[in-house]
């Protein structure tokens, strides 16, 4: 769903014209404008849910400015500044050494591109030959080619082609090359924290350098659960807030995470990243990917709470539900009970990687409810659940890879799967999951979830286990086989009680 005020930049954009719309868009506001207030509400989310009044008095230029970035889809306000001077891009450096990880990498930005997403046209205008000179509209309507993605690839690490860049990584694989980069990312992943401060100690423009996509050593320690050589980043310089090439930062991948290991341990560093600048309000992935919306995208409510602590960012019904928050639901609801355009607001980012399907969401009211259903469901809020459900949701859908079931299974919520079969959803909903047709609960909970509890729950409740999948033809034993979860499929051989 496009995004109300978004911009493209022109081909050949005057850094001066944007400090006037700037300019122009304070003094708007101040003069009562009611598109300047809207621009501000959607754009900037400290000021989204304040009086007309309030964020008049409360604006500054640099408030103007920062939602002017936005709406080109930039982060901040220096950042759009230096994308119009012509920063030179900063080369990335590899750390994987098998071609076909950075044959995925072009295959992702295809897949983003198709999206229409900003950066990732960015990416393609930046280091694509053929789109250096042309509008941001132009790109988002071109056709890119595998060749066309292998060469930005390329030419992001700084090779003039993919065969140049190809022998590289042949070489380092081989031992032929040396790469600092790739030595320090092998000392995060083998975690051994003084290998790390070696390599560091000897090249230590490395602790912020840009890794493959835009990655940086600080973000890759804390994806693979480093969290003390993440630590160890922080005491060396690391910035908080660098971003990838899709804008996912160290924020994101700390939300990404969730519990997993030492949750207070996650916490911990979640605070220091915040206390040394790292923004909870950018976003990654399109408009509305904070921090916020991935940690609650995964139903990671301890760590969702702590970052709503600092702002609800966006604040749509989505966001609502998976908070369980009844207040701000209820922000999206007029006097007749029907859906104010709001609640549909920065649904731009639904999957955190290109890994899941492609969506062509719309601003349907019906839409936007269900899918706030499965929002709280993945985040076991019963009572939002119950308020949406009033609303009208439906308890079936599934608006975007599987319905409420289904992820309630996924993030085991076994008191919200009870409820849900307990208000009558289908216990044998078959719906497209990534790339996988007719998957059902008992699918869920034998292959990807995990859940046995869960499974023994549908099934006492009459789920069927005979039903196969479309694309792999396999009933939920064979999922349940095929993942290694022998405790599930004992149950379902019928070796274990229900």
């Amino acid at each position: 769903m496009p995004h109300p005020y978004a911009q493209d930049l022109p081909a050949s954009p005057d850094p001066e014209q944007q400090k006037k719309r700037a300019k122009d868009l304070l003094k708007a506001l101040r003069a009562g404008s009611a598109e300047a207030l809207a621009r501000i509400r959607y754009s900037h989310p400290r000021l989204a849910h304040r009086g007309d009044a309030e964020i008049t008095a409360a604006a500054k230029l640099s408030d103007a400015q920062w939602v002017i970035a936005r709406e080109y889809g930039f982060a901040s306000w220096p950042k759009l500044q230096a994308h119009l001077a012509g920063s030179p891009p900063e080369i990335a450096r590899p750390f994987e050494t098998e071609l076909q990880y950075y044959r995925d990498r072009a295959a992702g930005i295809r897949s983003n591109h198709r999206t229409g997403e900003a950066g990732s046209l960015r990416l393609v205008q930046r280091f694509h030959p053929r789109f250096a000179a042309v509008s941001e509209a132009e790109i988002r309507a071109a056709e890119l080619s595998e060749a066309d993605a292998e060469l930005i690839v390329a030419r992001a690490h700084g090779f003039a082609d993919w065969a140049g860049f190809a022998n590289r990584i042949e070489a380092i694989k081989a031992g032929r090359a040396e790469e600092p980069f790739r030595t320090a990312f092998e000392a995060i992943r083998s975690d051994d924290r003084a290998a790390l401060a070696a390599v560091l100690a000897a090249h230590p423009d490395l602790v912020n350098t840009r890794g493959t996509n835009g990655n940086r050593l600080l973000m890759l320690a804390i994806s693979m659960n480093r969290l003390d050589q993440a630590n160890d980043l922080l005491d060396a310089g690391a910035d908080p807030n660098l971003a990838n090439d899709k804008g996912w930062g160290p924020l994101h991948d700390i939300a990404y995470g969730g519990g997993r290991g030492d949750r207070e341990a996650r916490l911990a560093l979640l605070d220091r990243l915040i206390a040394a600048g790292g923004s909870v309000e950018a976003e990654a992935y399109g408009g509305g990917g904070t921090s916020l919306a991935v940690a609650l995208f995964w139903g990671h409510t301890v760590m969702a709470e702590r970052l709503a602590t600092e702002v609800v960012a966006p604040l749509n019904l989505r966001i609502a539900a998976g908070l369980g928050r009844i207040d701000l639901i209820d922000l999206f609801f007029d006097g007749t009970g029907a859906l104010r355009p709001e609640a549909g607001h920065h649904r731009g980012f639904y999957r955190p990687h290109s890994g899941f399907p492609e969506w062509h969401m719309t601003d349907a009211p019906q839409e936007i409810l269900d899918e706030a259903l499965t929002w709280a469901a993945r985040s076991g809020r019963i009572e939002a659940m119950a308020a949406l459900l009033a609303r009208g949701a439906d308890i079936d859908a599934a608006p975007h890879n599987g319905a409420a079931l289904h992820w309630a299974l996924l993030s085991h919520r076994a008191e919200t799967v009870e409820w849900l079969v307990g208000q009558g959803a289908d216990i044998d909903r078959r719906v497209a999951w990534g790339d996988t047709a007719d998957v059902t609960p008992l699918h869920m909970a034998a292959g990807w979830a995990n859940d046995l509890r869960g499974a023994r729950l549908l099934l006492a409740r009459g789920a069927d286990p005979a039903v196969r999948d479309r694309t792999y033809d396999s009933t939920p034993l064979g999922w349940a086989e095929h993942f290694g979860h022998p405790e599930i499929a004992a149950l379902l051989k019928g070796e274990t009680p229900v």
